[in-house]
């Protein structure tokens, strides 16, 4: 249960259309992506160079490959649907995870290309990736998520010149890279700041992208952030790289064993700097049903390609709903 979710690809029609929401405009830095022997393609001589429509909405993401038209097939369910979820640090061994028993943190340089290859042996073609931050890297905006040679970044590439055919999805959030434990930067009295985080998420986003990665998969649960990304995953001409949101992700015990594996639970506060105890500021109420059919729908509005329930088990109303 620690582990399940699940996606569902839009569109959907279940309620009534709304007007778009004001985007947050934030524009990455100029920084190279990690070293990759991947070739950049080409466009036939002859061809226009032109300015990118302005789409948040591109249904041909969900056909851009074999692996992600089988990912996505509505009516059968086979390895083809998974997505194997791998965390990765920087040592040279693998070390057990104590709450997740049979699962490990794998090393970058040499546990996590056997993982992923025995995935892909048993018919698994997709993997989301979560990097254990060095404690030393930790600030409280956390800007190691954009890093261009951290941690993620580095595996993303990895993975795609090994298997240049993987599908490889991100995780979007601060709280692996944030002192304070939280998806989002943290005021001195305790509030999640959403815009600023906002901002720092698009370019988490772009790095990401820079470094090969094929499903951007903000997980933070902040207001506008499907948006935001999308706008700047267009502007450094991205227009192919989805967007996975974690549409409804609810305050949940069953994120403990998750938070334990990447050591990014929530810290304790202080007099001087409040921090919350939990997530429920941002994440969603586990008593709360119509809530969701908001937030799918600001969503898709948004740009969002895919769309996740998490945990699944648990929400199975929920999922039937969307």
């Amino acid at each position: 249960d620690t582990m399940l979710s699940t996606t569902i690809t839009t569109p959907s029609a279940f309620v009534k259309p709304q007007a778009p929401r004001t985007r947050v405009k934030a524009r990455a830095d100029s920084t190279m992506a990690p070293p990759t022997t991947r070739v950049p393609p080409r466009n036939p001589e002859g061809a226009p160079t032109v300015v990118p429509q302005d789409l948040p909405s591109r249904p041909r993401r969900n056909r851009r490959s074999p692996t992600v038209r089988k990912a996505f097939r509505e009516t059968i369910l086979t390895p083809d649907n998974f997505i194997y979820p791998i965390f990765v640090h920087e040592g040279d061994e693998n070390i057990p995870i104590g709450s997740m028993p049979g699962q490990d943190r794998l090393s970058f340089k040499n546990g996590m290309i056997k993982q992923v290859r025995e995935a892909r042996a048993a018919g698994v073609n997709q993997v989301v990736v979560f990097p254990k931050t060095p404690d030393n890297l930790k600030t409280a905006c956390g800007k190691e998520a954009f890093n261009p040679n951290g941690l993620a970044q580095r595996s993303i590439s990895l993975l795609k010149d090994t298997f240049p055919d993987l599908e490889v999805y991100t995780d979007v959030a601060l709280d692996p890279y944030n002192t304070m434990g939280h998806d989002g930067m943290v005021r001195s009295d305790g509030v999640v700041m959403n815009d600023e985080t906002v901002y720092y998420l698009c370019q988490q986003a772009v790095s990401q992208a820079r470094a090969g990665a094929d499903v951007i998969s903000p997980s933070d649960m902040m207001d506008g952030r499907v948006g935001a990304i999308r706008q700047a995953l267009d502007d450094e001409g991205f227009t192919n790289v989805a967007i996975m949101s974690y549409t409804a992700k609810y305050n949940s015990a069953y994120y403990g064993p998750f938070r334990d594996a990447l050591a990014s639970a929530p810290r304790p506060g202080s007099e001087d700097w409040k921090i919350p105890k939990d997530k429920a500021e941002y994440q969603m109420d586990p008593a709360n049903y119509r809530e969701c059919l908001r937030e799918a729908a600001l969503d898709e509005q948004e740009g969002a390609d895919i769309m996740m329930v998490k945990p699944a088990g648990a929400y199975l109303d929920i999922i039937r709903a969307l």
